[in-house]
């Protein structure tokens, strides 16, 4: 896909550069993105129509969220998400936190007490897993960019014993070579132009269907990008792009995890076991949006 500057959209458009950077930053130009502070424009882009009424209800469930994050609404589908996406995600990843201290930890800024000892990472990556949920509404209309992915890798180590090891990377491709499942992954000076690569491949798709999204994230976790954090990070970026392209997301639960990674390994030669996977996990995330009266 080829992408035009500010200055030349605002021609094509017989705008102003500013109103066209409004529009940007107001995530009215599907598909435009920040380079540092430049916004790349697609070509193909059509002109967002002018409006003097918006309504002040939301409707989509990305506007939902964003409206329950933004009164920080208790309850609320929102409420929902931060709690299940983050418990099963980290449950995946080995932590040891209940499903009550987890919902602890996001209402008191508490843990509730445990008869046994608690590993701090498992409390700091808890809240720090709540921010980067935070981030993907934020960022949910804007393109994927390697900044972005290396920011939400930032936000959720950041306070981490990992993060005080000098040969750790935190929002940073990985410096040593690692493997997952006793897979190799992408060697470290590799991995730039790889995750190049696959943000291009992905970007120029103009539909982006589930399998389009679904195959971003075995490639994410085959090139393995970080020393440590990937899977959360490719779980986030899957929830975060069903909601740029108005797909159901959908929450890995803890009690997929087997079905999840034989689907991951098998993508190669057998695409089914994996979309079954995620379409059963979209399921019960519909359960949700049907009982909150949010339309999908």
């Amino acid at each position: 896909m080829n992408y035009l500057s500010v200055m030349d959209t605002a021609k094509k458009w017989k705008l102003s550069d500013r109103t066209v950077r409004n529009y940007c930053a107001q995530s009215r130009i599907p598909g435009a993105f920040l380079t540092g502070k430049t916004w790349n424009i697609p070509d193909d882009a059509e002109r967002p129509e002018r409006s003097n009424k918006r309504s002040d209800t939301p409707e989509t469930l990305l506007e939902i969220l964003q409206a329950e994050q933004a009164a920080n609404i208790s309850g609320g589908i929102y409420h929902k998400l931060q709690i299940e996406l983050t418990y099963n995600s980290n449950h995946i990843e080995g932590s040891r936190l209940t499903h009550d201290q987890t919902r602890y930890i996001f209402e008191t800024n508490t843990i509730g007490a445990s008869d046994g000892s608690i590993n701090v990472n498992d409390i700091v990556e808890t809240a720090n897993h709540f921010k980067s949920i935070d981030m993907i509404i934020t960022h949910a209309r804007y393109a994927l960019t390697e900044k972005f992915i290396k920011d939400l890798h930032r936000t959720l180590k950041n306070g981490t014993t990992d993060s005080r090891l000098n040969w750790f990377a935190v929002g940073d491709y990985k410096r040593m070579p690692n493997e997952v499942g006793g897979k190799e992954t992408t060697l470290p000076e590799k991995v730039s132009n790889e995750m190049r690569d696959l943000l291009t491949d992905y970007n120029a798709v103009k539909e982006r269907s589930l399998e389009d999204i679904i195959d971003f994230h075995v490639r994410f976790e085959g090139i393995h990008p970080f020393q440590d954090g990937n899977g959360r990070v490719g779980r986030l970026i899957m929830f975060k792009e069903c909601l740029r392209n108005c797909i159901v997301p959908f929450i890995i639960d803890d009690d997929m995890k087997m079905y999840y990674y034989n689907g991951l390994n098998q993508w190669g030669t057998e695409k089914g076991f994996l979309t079954d996977t995620c379409l059963a996990a979209q399921d019960k995330f519909k359960e949700y949006l049907d009982y909150f009266r949010i339309g999908y």
